[in-house]
């Protein structure tokens, strides 16, 4: 597993389906670019994105639950310290930037 729990990602800024590409994603947009904290490495499981294409969804990928800043997703939204998780696959994660 490439991260543990607490260390700091960045969600890919990736758009696949932007190319024209027939992809099925996993990871939702309004998460892209974002950084969270990894909350808890969930395990391995097969790709979700090959598996909706009837492939074998291999290798298994690392999984992990990851915790998001709601007011720097939503600005404005949040009532005091709001986190917003969800599950994201390691292929879709990079370490933070430390600038």
């Amino acid at each position: 597993m490439k991260f543990a729990a607490g260390d700091r990602v960045r969600v890919m800024d990736h758009w696949p389906e932007k190319a024209g590409y027939k992809v099925h994603v996993r990871t939702p947009h309004f998460l892209r670019g974002h950084e969270g904290t990894i909350l808890r490495v969930m395990g391995k499981f097969r790709n979700p994105e090959a598996l909706a294409f009837g492939m074998a969804g291999l290798p298994e990928l690392p999984l992990y639950m990851v915790a998001f800043d709601r007011d720097a997703l939503f600005p404005g939204t949040a009532r005091g310290r709001e986190t917003l998780t969800a599950d994201i696959y390691e292929n879709w994660l990079e370490a933070e930037s430390r600038v």
